[in-house]
């Protein structure tokens, strides 16, 4: 199951006491203190992992708690660190602080190692205390309690490319088509509930990251249909490929698709309508297919590439097109 958002408490551990303690030893009738600090608390820590890419495992836990520490012991020995909790998250991950909703930290890059929650530290003996004046202190301190805070977890995906269109345009039958993804393809709409993502090769060497988000629809922006929350994910593609139906079974006229969705990216913000992308007439498999392609080409006034990823007509030029067009686009 894919979540890309969840909101968890984490609380670190409570750092160990400090202990007052003095040598007993026989024939030693001058022992001095030997009281040890207490242990580090432990830490919460994230892990930007490529081998995970869901939030789910995170998610089924409302509050993450590190071990505190152990107190110092007798002999000057120091108290048990405790345990740190190590959560690994999904590459491109954004931490943020829940109550004061500033972004803490942005794991764009895979191996990062954010600690989000510090351990209180150890408690001091009474050996610390110990001066020429006061040999024989009986005075310890108590262990740091560990950090706190609300955190609110949200996934971006680190695609390349990000597939935009209306519900059944085509999007999942091109990712299924150029990649390993399995998604699920139907004549239903929204058969895409979660985003799925792919690697294309293209040509001998090279590679395109994919995404494919669940259809937009005309007021997603206001929260129709499945709302616009999974346009996070492309924020941070390089550019995006719209796909237009040109089919005889389409639910909407292509020239009306193209602007219901152009429309809804200028609502949702300036950098995603900002973003370089390729318009593609998908299904473009007949006669009168190639004409309502033409009609969107003139009415949207630039290139519109004709696409059939059940033929394959098309997609060998996309991927291509869309290598070159993301290797000279600047990163996000």
């Amino acid at each position: 199951m894919f979540r890309d958002e969840v909101e968890i408490e984490v609380i670190a551990g409570r750092g160990g006491d400090g202990l007052v303690s003095f040598r007993r030893e026989a024939h030693v009738p001058m022992g001095g203190p030997d009281g040890g600090d207490g242990g580090k608390g432990g830490d919460v820590v994230f892990v930007s992992a490529g081998d995970v890419n869901s939030l789910l495992h995170v998610g089924r836990r409302r509050k993450v708690r590190a071990r505190s520490g152990a107190p110092g012991g007798p002999r000057n020995r120091t108290g048990k660190s405790g345990d740190d909790v190590v959560l690994k998250v999904p590459v491109g991950t954004q931490v943020i602080d829940a109550e004061r909703g500033n972004l803490l930290f942005d794991l764009a890059e895979e191996g990062i190692r954010l600690v989000v929650a510090e351990g209180g530290a150890g408690g001091r003996g009474n050996t610390r205390f110990a001066t020429p004046t006061n040999q024989a202190p009986r005075r310890a301190t108590t262990g740091k309690p560990g950090e706190e805070r609300r955190v609110r977890l949200e996934l971006k995906l680190l695609a390349e490319v990000g597939l935009v269109g209306l519900p059944n345009a085509g999007k999942s039958t091109f990712l299924s088509r150029v990649t390993e993804a399995t998604p699920k393809v139907a004549d239903y709409p929204f058969t895409t509930l979660v985003p799925q993502v792919g690697i294309a090769r293209v040509g001998d060497y090279d590679t395109l990251f994919l995404a494919d988000l669940p259809g937009l629809i005309e007021g997603a922006s206001e929260g129709a249909g499945l709302g616009d929350r999974f346009l996070r994910h492309v924020e941070r593609c390089r550019c995006l490929l719209h796909l237009v139906d040109v089919s005889e079974d389409a639910t909407t006229p292509p020239v009306e698709a193209l602007r219901v969705i152009e429309g809804e990216l200028e609502r949702t913000s300036y950098a995603l309508s900002a973003k370089p992308r390729v318009v593609a007439a998908s299904k473009c498999e007949d006669e009168a297919a190639e004409a309502r392609a033409a009609e969107l080409e003139e009415a949207a006034g630039r290139p519109v590439r004709r696409l059939s990823s059940v033929t394959g007509r098309g997609v060998e030029e996309r991927l291509e097109g869309l290598r070159a067009l993301v290797r000279g686009a600047p990163a996000s």
